[in-house]
């Protein structure tokens, strides 16, 4: 069968023919735009910063870029194997059906050279800086294996599809950490405590995992009131078939009030002067629930919540706060826990 008749068949039927993607079709899937979520591993850093009193030298500013520039190739090599695995379901979402890989035909081996160069590219960047921010970064990638590979392909699995993809927000954070953290050598034994310590504590983790759990549920109840239609929905992600309104609500105030729980835990043993964000903290995720109720919600996609203007200056002038906290000793705050403590 000859090209003309082919598209003389397809033509007949009404069936649109894909445009071969060119380069920036195979550019735009690694989705460089997102790099921007890499912002997660600054509060990592400030926090080992606090912690550690890293020296700021050329040495330093060299592990920043090269573990940022880790962090975004593997992002993106999960992105890839992202949107290739998931074009035939991407069709079905009213505003994912025009990305790249649903309006244009691409050549497989070219999909996983791509991936494959950028993984080992971020993995050999990552190796430049510690061997635990190499663990690190290899688990990124293989949560990227496991959220969209089959047999596993979390992001199926109702509510594990938001735990699984969520849990990339501790692993920039641990990222951030590990830059600026002492690169000790592999413990001797297990009772090497001050191998140990150089990890975050766990509280700040958990509390990061559940904080972008709350924000992943909100998006999937935007996207899910978008689409409308159940059924279609459940042909876009097979986890929306068993997912309701209801249920999404109630997984968004679980996440929630567990990163609460951890935060304060957090801020109690760790940093006490960050006491004095919680209230803000609170305003953050309510303001962002109330975004994320609306109709059409910006939060289906971080290349439109930016159009909420006043939303993203109180975000900037959150992290402004929180910075300066971590490096500003209250003493009265101090005292008042202690003497709060005597009644």
């Amino acid at each position: 069968m000859n090209n003309q008749t082919l598209i003389n068949i397809t033509q007949k039927n009404d069936i649109p023919l894909k445009k071969t993607a060119v380069l920036k079709d195979y550019i735009a899937i690694a989705r460089p735009d997102n790099w921007v979520k890499n912002v997660f591993m600054f509060p990592g850093m400030l926090f080992a910063l606090s912690v550690f009193n890293t020296p700021l030298n050329i040495h330093l500013l060299l592990k920043i870029i090269l573990g940022l520039a880790s962090a975004c190739l593997i992002a993106s090599s999960n992105y890839v194997i992202n949107e290739y695995l998931d074009a035939d379901f991407d069709k079905f979402h009213p505003l994912k059906k025009k990305r790249s890989l649903v309006v244009h035909q691409v050549n497989p081996r070219l999909i996983y050279l791509e991936y494959t160069l950028m993984a080992l590219t971020g993995l050999f960047l990552a190796s430049l800086i510690s061997y635990k921010f190499t663990l690190l970064s290899a688990f990124f990638l293989f949560m990227g294996v496991i959220y969209n590979v089959r047999p596993f392909r979390s992001k199926e699995r109702v509510f594990l599809d938001v735990l699984t993809e969520s849990i990339n927000n501790p692993i920039r954070f641990c990222l951030g950490w590990f830059i600026f953290s002492p690169a000790l050598g592999i413990p001797d034994s297990k009772w090497d405590l001050n191998w140990i310590n150089t990890f975050p504590p766990a509280s700040i983790v958990i509390a990061y995992w559940m904080g972008g759990a709350f924000l992943m549920a909100t998006k999937r109840f935007a996207e899910y009131r978008v689409i409308g239609d159940p059924l279609v929905a459940g042909q876009y992600r097979r986890s929306f078939k068993f997912y309701t309104e209801n249920s999404l609500l109630v997984s968004m105030f679980f996440y929630a009030i567990t990163c609460a729980f951890f935060m304060g835990i957090f801020l109690i043993k760790d940093r006490i002067e960050l006491l004095l964000s919680f209230p803000f903290f609170a305003l953050l995720f309510s303001w962002y629930l109330r975004i994320g109720l609306l109709n059409d919600s910006p939060v289906q996609g971080s290349e439109k919540l930016h159009t909420r203007k006043w939303f993203m200056l109180y975000l900037f002038l959150f992290t402004t706060m929180l910075c300066m906290l971590m490096f500003i000793r209250i003493p009265w705050l101090y005292w008042f826990l202690k003497n709060a403590n005597n009644y």
